[in-house]
């Protein structure tokens, strides 16, 4: 089944105007608020849900696989964030986006990996989100999300959806997938690799590079159910981590519903993944724009729909591909200041009020979790 759901005014002005308040700080007016630098104040909109959010890091280490971008290092190593529902209080400091390490690297490439954004002016150490670290969580055991991000990006720039589901109650891993992401920073150095890895990927990287970062973005994921001991789980993911999400949700029978936000479902040389050739019997949604719309996407997406099986297809009209992520909220607030043109915004959000697109993607995947893996199967 496709379903088109449009992102105009007039479609989404109840959600607007129910999103306003907590949405204020993310508003594009708000953009003359800046920090000691005098670069603008960049600032995640608010969770929606009833609980508070506490945050842990962990560094987990595959000893049965090697780097497959920095073989030198000789394992696999993964950073993750945990994110849970927590006991409220005012006496645990936020979590930044990013940590220092991670922000000045991305400072360095942040418009070499996403050529809209501007290359100076902005301090990208200084948002802070909404979780907090070292807040005991709630007890009782909670269902899973993990997360992974787009090809290119870190787990960091999918903080704001995140954070909004565990405040409604899940539990949410989000993934690194260092060599691939932007920047990562581990807790030390090694062999190898410093302390922040960034990223392999080129512009015009190949097919046999692709194939490469789904097949270690799956491995990675799994690897996260094992270490964790997960069973019965969601899983979400932007672009190539969409595509991962898919592909893992056929791959893994402890996947029970998964999200593809804008992931292609075949290899580069048009090779359509298992998941789309064979179809899946667990809950799969897809996602997308209409700015990102294109004839790969729509082939390889008509492929897995032709099955049978549950799968749903939705699309946000007026808004483009990196409205699935922080940058949503994000880049309104760059072009406000002056530091990205308008035609740079709408190749990455659209145009549309991020008081309109953030509430629509939340609603968007929070609906589908809360049908196919809602927060009440376990106290």
């Amino acid at each position: 089944m496709t379903n088109s759901f449009t992102s105009g005014r007039r479609s989404f002005a109840k959600g607007a105007l129910a999103g306003a308040l907590f949405l204020a700080s993310a508003a594009p007016g708000a953009a003359s608020a800046s920090g000691p630098s005098g670069s603008p104040l960049l600032r995640l909109p608010a969770p929606t849900g009833p609980y508070s959010v506490g945050a842990r890091v962990l560094h987990l280490v595959d000893h049965s696989r090697n780097d497959p971008w920095e073989p030198g290092i000789g394992v696999r190593e993964l950073m993750v964030t945990v994110l849970r529902p927590a006991v409220p209080g005012r006496g645990f400091p936020r979590v930044p986006q990013l940590t220092p390490g991670a922000a000045a690297e991305f400072a360095l490439l942040a418009h070499l990996v996403r050529p809209h954004l501007p290359a100076a002016g902005v301090d990208w150490a200084a948002t802070l989100t909404h979780a907090r670290a070292g807040a005991p969580r709630l007890p009782g055991r909670r269902p899973v999300l993990l997360y992974s991000p787009g090809g290119g990006d870190a787990r960091t720039m999918g903080s704001s959806l995140a954070i909004d589901l565990a405040s409604y109650g899940w539990t949410v891993v989000t993934v690194d997938h260092p060599g691939d992401a932007s920047e990562v920073e581990f807790p030390d150095r090694r062999p190898g690799r410093g302390r922040v890895r960034t990223t392999v990927l080129r512009p015009d990287f190949d097919a046999a590079t692709f194939h490469t970062m789904i097949d270690t973005r799956v491995a990675d994921l799994r690897f996260v159910l094992d270490v964790l001991g997960l069973e019965r789980v969601g899983v979400y993911g932007h672009s190539a981590g969409g595509t991962a999400a898919a592909q893992a949700l056929h791959a893994d029978r402890r996947i029970a519903a998964a999200v593809n936000l804008e992931g292609y479902l075949d290899q580069m040389d048009g090779d359509l993944l298992p998941v789309a050739r064979q179809g899946t019997d667990r809950p799969l949604l897809l996602a997308g724009t209409d700015g990102f719309r294109n004839a790969r996407l729509d082939r390889s997406w008509a492929a897995l729909l032709a099955h049978s099986g549950p799968v749903t297809r939705r699309q946000l009209d007026d808004t483009h591909h990196w409205v699935f992520t922080d940058y949503a909220a994000l880049v309104p607030r760059l072009h406000g200041a002056g530091l990205m043109t308008a035609a740079g915004r709408a190749a990455m959000v659209g145009r549309v009020d991020p008081r309109i697109t953030v509430p629509a993607v939340r609603d968007l995947v929070r609906s589908f979790f809360a049908r196919h893996l809602p927060t009440s199967l376990v106290g």
